[in-house]
């Protein structure tokens, strides 16, 4: 250890206080308290990917080094102690200059693209990792809505009305259109035709109306503000699309990245088409009838894009979101007037797809997966559809 070398606290850790559980055996054989509880303090740090797990002085110790300014490791472990000193360290809550390892790299990184803390705290410790939610709830007791009521009683009103209201003033009803048509057939689609190929025309259709570039304008040098067919927070468009091809017309099945620039596909990988499934069928985690769509899609943000101007804001990252949001109800409708079926899910491995399409969480982090594709002629899974516009009573596509 050098002398000179000097420390810092890592940006961005939440702390709380977390109770483990354990059986005390002997206890138990002896008619005396059998679960011992212990107090604990839970450490989760942005630049990490497991929360850590730290004793009241390693706390105390952490909150007397600075975030922001590099300190004399000595004159550190003077006040804190060399062994609190070093096993922060070790669990890759202080940082040392110069550092070379992954904590050292991944809190710079942080720094660098100048992410709120919280916002990278929530976004680190949200992804998934080999869920499968559809096996998880067969294994629960909750299989139905009515299985939901009789756990948690009924759920807040469909429907909400102020009682503190003054007084109303009626609306008029809106004339019928054919925006309302192609709304009415806009449903979220579970069952997809897995005979059926997906038309290179439909697929570069949906992939210029929902994300492609309608126009755009220099600010400055350098500095060019996009016209596409959603808002985005600050105009600065930070979503990417990339896909898991299945079957689509004249396109080898695998891994892709929409080329916005060149309205082009870029292709990142080749696959079987039992690897692609396979993918899918993670990446959606577990959700069968989606990963039959044609063609998944991962809706990715390049978050230095907004954080350039938004620096450690606290409503960018929500900005992001909702972005993502309106990205995919444009593909819902672009695929609906085609005749074809969408659907966006957030149930989805996060880290299974990041490292097929080698991406970094910080740095183009997976927000959703949204597919399409052919219907299925006949409805097998349930779809919510009260309007009859995509079903008729027997489930057959209309």
């Amino acid at each position: 250890m050098s002398e000179d070398q000097r420390v810092r606290r890592c940006a961005a850790v939440s702390l709380q206080p977390h109770e483990r559980m354990s059986l005390d055996f002997t206890a138990l054989l002896t008619g005396g308290e059998a679960v011992r509880i212990e107090h604990v303090w839970q450490a989760t740090a942005a630049h990490l990917e497991q929360a850590i797990e730290i004793d009241a002085a390693m706390v105390d110790a952490l909150g007397r080094i600075s975030d922001s300014r590099w300190a004399s490791r000595a004159d550190v472990a003077a006040r804190i102690g060399e062994d609190r000193m070093r096993a922060l360290i070790d669990a890759g809550l202080v940082l040392t200059e110069g550092g070379e390892s992954l904590a050292d790299r991944h809190d710079q990184q942080l720094r660098d693209m100048q992410w709120h803390p919280l916002a990278a705290i929530a976004h680190r410790y949200s992804r998934w990792s080999a869920v499968d939610s559809v096996a998880s709830q067969n294994d629960s007791r909750i299989h139905s809505t009515a299985d939901l009521i009789g756990e948690f009683g009924p759920p807040p009103a469909h429907l909400h009305t102020r009682r503190d209201a003054r007084d109303r003033t009626p609306l008029p009803r809106p004339s019928a259109s054919g925006l309302d048509e192609l709304m009415a057939r806009r449903a979220t689609c579970r069952n997809f035709d897995v005979d059926r190929e997906l038309a290179n025309g439909d697929l570069a259709a949906l992939l210029h109306r929902t994300f492609g570039v309608q126009g755009s304008d220099e600010l400055a040098p350098g500095a060019v503000a996009l016209k596409k067919n959603h808002p985005s927070g600050g105009g600065l468009h930070p979503l990417e699309a990339y896909l898991i091809v299945q079957r689509v017309e004249d396109l080898e099945p695998g891994l892709y990245h929409y080329n916005v620039q060149a309205h082009a596909l870029d292709r990142l990988r080749g696959l079987s088409v039992e690897a692609a499934h396979t993918l899918a069928r993670t990446a959606v985690a577990g959700q069968d009838y989606f990963a039959d769509a044609a063609v998944l899609l991962v809706v990715a943000a390049r978050f230095a894009r907004s954080f350039w101007k938004y620096r450690k804001h606290p409503k960018i990252y929500r900005a992001i979101v909702l972005e993502s949001g309106h990205a995919s109800q444009n593909l819902y409708l672009a695929a609906t007037e085609l005749g074809l079926g969408a659907f966006i899910t957030a149930a989805i491995n996060e880290l299974e797809i990041e490292r097929a399409f080698n991406l970094d969480p910080m740095q183009e982090g997976v927000l959703a997966v949204c597919g399409f594709g052919p219907r299925a002629l006949h409805r097998t899974t349930v779809e919510l559809d009260p309007q009859g516009a995509v079903w008729d009573e027997a489930g057959r596509l209309r």
